[in-house]
């Protein structure tokens, strides 16, 4: 190389250095290739957590189809909504729910103060299948069984004509007493919790029982009419914290009470005889009987002014 600038190559100089730079390439294998780490690459698609959770997704997705298939086939084959509509039940604007076939149901949960009823000319039939259907309101319970039909409420009852809106049968005692609807003569009740029972002016009030009567006020018990009759196949028993008063003519038949036979003893032991005494203000009291023909005398006398 002179000052002048770079030597000029021969024509053999460039073939050789020509072949050298070609042997070279030929034999290195590493050409074009450059070292990288796998770690250091940019990852693609979902790894690790994030490919978990798509595959739960997935999975609930797939769960709530099939969940949402299995609620429209019910409602296609029990409710039967078609393109005409339902054809077991009518929905109207007045919030009227109307079925047009027999339905089976469990447990109805109507809205507040909600109305069940039927066409004006059909019979609305309810049937259970061997178990007690049961209306509830609250505290309200209306259950016809079997054998029985049972109301109970700790609110009152009311029976009211829809046509008229005519109260047929209540038990509020603020407003009004009592009545029974008309064309009803017995009312038959196993436990009957009143004030008053009351007849007409012109009629008898009867009250009879099967088995055992007991009549119980917390503030007393009155018993008025013309005419009072008690008939009983067993015992009757008066019983009072204070006293009874017996206000009026008494009248016991004799043909009813036990009598003993002349060869019985008085106090053989097992039974104990009392005669039934009254004093001139009404006052009853009994007497041991301890002979024949025995008054009512006795040493402490229950007719006194003390008495």
């Amino acid at each position: 190389q002179s000052s002048n600038g770079p030597v000029k190559k021969s024509m053999r100089e460039k073939a050789v250095e020509r072949r050298n730079i070609n042997k070279e390439h030929n034999s290195n294998f590493k050409a074009g290739y450059i070292p990288i780490d796998e770690d250091r690459l940019h990852k693609t698609g979902l790894r690790g957590r994030k490919g978990n959770l798509a595959i739960c997704v997935i999975v609930l997705l797939f769960i709530l189809a099939v969940i949402n298939l299995i609620i429209t086939l019910v409602i296609w084959a029990v409710i039967r909504i078609g393109p005409n509509g339902c054809d077991s039940m009518e929905f109207h604007e007045s919030g009227l729910l109307r079925f047009k076939q027999v339905s089976d149901m469990g447990v109805i949960h109507p809205l507040y103060k909600s109305t069940v009823g039927g066409r004006r000319n059909e019979d609305l039939v309810i049937t259970g299948n061997n178990q007690p259907i049961v209306f509830q309101q609250g505290t309200t319970k209306l259950s016809v069984e079997k054998d029985k039909t049972s109301i109970t409420s700790d609110i009152g009852m009311e029976f009211v004509d829809p046509r008229t809106q005519n109260t047929l049968f209540s038990t509020d005692y603020e407003t009004h007493e009592f009545h029974l609807p008309n064309g009803v003569k017995i009312l038959n009740v196993q436990k009957a919790s009143t004030e008053r029972i009351t007849s007409n002016a012109t009629s008898d009030l009867n009250i009879k029982v099967d088995g055992h009567a007991i009549v119980r006020g917390n503030e007393g018990v009155f018993i008025t009419g013309k005419t009072i009759e008690f008939r009983m196949g067993g015992n009757m028993e008066l019983k009072a914290e204070n006293s009874i008063i017996l206000n009026g003519t008494v009248m016991v038949s004799p043909s009813r009470l036990p009598s003993s036979s002349h060869g019985e003893q008085f106090n053989n032991g097992n039974w104990l005889r009392f005669k039934l005494c009254m004093c001139a203000d009404g006052t009853l009291f009994k007497v041991q009987v301890t002979g024949y023909n025995m008054g009512c005398q006795t040493s402490v006398n229950p007719c006194g002014a003390t008495h």
